[in-house]
């Protein structure tokens, strides 16, 4: 038999609240290149851009098993040149990674007011958010 499950919101929000609160003071790394196959990956040939510090709490309360993002400060000093493409978002540690994202404008879990980065220059995020699969 395969396997095919599916969560409740309760379930969906608990696991959404649990994942969240790992990232309580951490980071969202934004990064050019492939974005790897899982979370686990170490990272290879990908370009750091930017680093946003994300806030305490990091996530409103997941509701239907999506969370969104609170308020964070802009980056104000991007680390290289390049195009956004995806983003790892790791604990307060700085290193342990939690989950990886899209990146882009509009309907991405990580949307950016731009996707073009420039040495030094600015970055905003206008919308983030964790989504737990329901099944």
């Amino acid at each position: 038999m395969a396997f095919n499950p599916k969560l409740t919101d309760v379930a969906a929000n608990a696991s959404a609240n649990a994942v969240c609160a790992l990232l309580t003071g951490g980071w969202l790394r934004i990064y050019a290149g492939v974005q790897p196959a899982t979370a686990d990956t170490v990272l290879g040939g990908q370009t750091l851009l930017a680093s946003i510090k994300l806030g305490t709490p990091a996530f409103a309360p997941a509701v239907g098993g999506i969370a969104a993002g609170n308020p964070v400060t802009p980056d104000l000093d991007i680390d290289a040149d390049g195009t956004g493409t995806w983003f790892r978002a790791v604990k307060s540690d700085g290193t342990t990674p939690v989950y990886d994202g899209s990146v882009g404008l509009l309907g991405c879990d990580l949307n950016l007011s731009s996707v073009t980065f420039v040495l030094h220059g600015s970055v905003t995020l206008t919308q983030f958010s964790y989504q737990q699969p329901k099944g």
